[in-house]
């Protein structure tokens, strides 16, 4: 036992000192760099002109093309760049796409027309999602088993990370020198993300699908081929789904609990941003101990009681000490699900079609989290906090099942698969 977990730290350390998990963490902090930029800091500076909030929520939907990029990622797997091979030369292409987008946001003049703010944006968040996609597949093919959780955490860290420091440095510049320096400066610091991409290890697949019909029938016919792979799906569709439940409606729970605006904002968003990055890193940490299975039934476990402290905050009322330790272990614990549940989805994909493959499986594994409003709030409206957080509890152990059910071929899936 003492010879194993020398040989665990060792593995541990090796991981750890590994040149790609540093490159996974700063592709992922270019992934997150431009997600604010058209969420957050433009709805910032249309309130900041005077627009209603009407058009800010129209606004929102400048977001669709995150939710179906697995439409054009098959162009992705199919056709390569003429530099940095398949995966970095599509990232490093969608890098200076996206600097050249955010400078023409800054030059336009939102008070003026919302047309031309409108297809920048689009152009923000199409560029950014295409980056996605290939820095996901990068993630997939570069991972070997034993280092996917860790891939995953440092994937969750860097983007986190960098998402929020955009905005925060988006809105002290606008503040200080207005929008159109604030923009140009982050289109500046994009092009920086050139530099790690041109640093990055490569990836050792060099596969590359005949045809465009091949890199959609095959990845398909790949991922469905095998009597388990729908229940595996399945899995992937599922395990989250308590979790999306819970939080879906998190910023009115706390309203009605008695925390104001100020509080949520300040005091609460601090904590579960705390407690998500805290989580990343034990959950990775823990996958490289635990392996697939094991962490995806113990992130699980801890991830469905974690609801139930809401029930005692709704009994309770406003409670500083309870909302603490509710929003502190739910949100590790919400962390680390998340974490098995990436590692999860890379180990199902093929390398020679991660980009699609991955695409897919995390726009299912977003689903309950874009669908489950009306369901939400009817719950919240008839049955109270109290009966919404047993709901939550409850929608939490079909994925538990499913996991548990296919436990042999999640196993496996911790293998190293070859390249056909």
């Amino acid at each position: 036992m003492v010879g194993a977990g020398v040989a665990g730290r060792s593995a541990l350390r090796e991981v750890l000192a590994s040149p790609k998990m540093l490159a996974i963490l700063a592709l992922a902090a270019a992934s997150g760099f431009p997600n604010q930029i058209t969420e957050s800091a433009l709805q910032a500076w249309l309130k900041d002109v005077g627009a209603t909030n009407t058009a800010i929520g129209v606004m929102s939907y400048v977001a669709v093309p995150y939710l179906l990029k697995f439409l054009w990622a098959p162009f992705i797997d199919r056709y390569q760049p003429p530099f940095l091979g398949r995966r970095r030369g599509w990232i490093l292409l969608m890098q200076l796409a996206l600097a050249l987008g955010i400078a023409l946001l800054a030059l336009q003049n939102p008070a003026g027309s919302l047309g031309a703010v409108t297809v920048c944006a689009v152009a923000i968040v199409f560029f950014s999602a295409t980056q996605d996609i290939a820095i996901d597949a990068y993630r997939t093919d570069v991972s070997l088993p034993s280092e996917r959780g860790l891939a995953a955490a440092a994937a969750n860290l860097g983007y986190r990370t960098a998402s929020y420091l955009a905005l925060a440095l988006a809105l002290i510049v606008a503040d200080h020198f207005g929008w159109r320096p604030a923009f140009l400066l982050l289109a500046g610091a994009m092009l920086l993300f050139c530099l790690v991409t041109v640093a990055a290890p490569s990836t050792q697949n060099r596969y590359q699908p005949r045809s465009l019909r091949e890199s959609v029938a095959e990845p398909l016919k790949e991922l469905l081929g095998t009597p388990s792979a729908l229940s595996l799906i399945g899995v992937v569709l599922l395990f989250k789904l308590g979790d999306a439940f819970a939080n879906k409606l998190f910023t009115p729970f706390m309203m009605d609990v008695g925390f104001s605006k100020t509080e949520i904002g300040v005091i609460i968003k601090a904590l579960f941003t705390a407690s998500s990055l805290i989580g990343s890193v034990l959950g990775g940490i823990l996958m490289v101990r635990l392996g697939l299975l094991r962490s995806m039934l113990a992130f699980g476990v801890l991830q469905a009681l974690s609801n139930l402290l809401y029930c005692l905050l709704a009994l309770a009322g406003k409670s500083y000490p309870i909302m603490g330790l509710a929003v502190v272990i739910e949100h590790v614990a919400a962390a680390m699900g998340s974490i098995a549940l990436v590692a999860l989805i890379m180990a199902l994909c093929d390398a020679r079609y991660s980009a699609f493959q991955y695409a897919l499986l995390s726009a299912l594994a977003l689903l309950p989290r874009y669908s489950l409003g009306y369901p939400a709030g009817w719950v919240a409206d008839h049955q109270g906090w109290y009966g919404y957080y047993l709901w939550s509890f409850a929608l939490a152990l079909p994925g538990l099942a499913m996991v548990w059910l296919r436990r042999r071929e999640i196993e496996a899936l911790d293998r190293p698969r070859p390249l056909a």
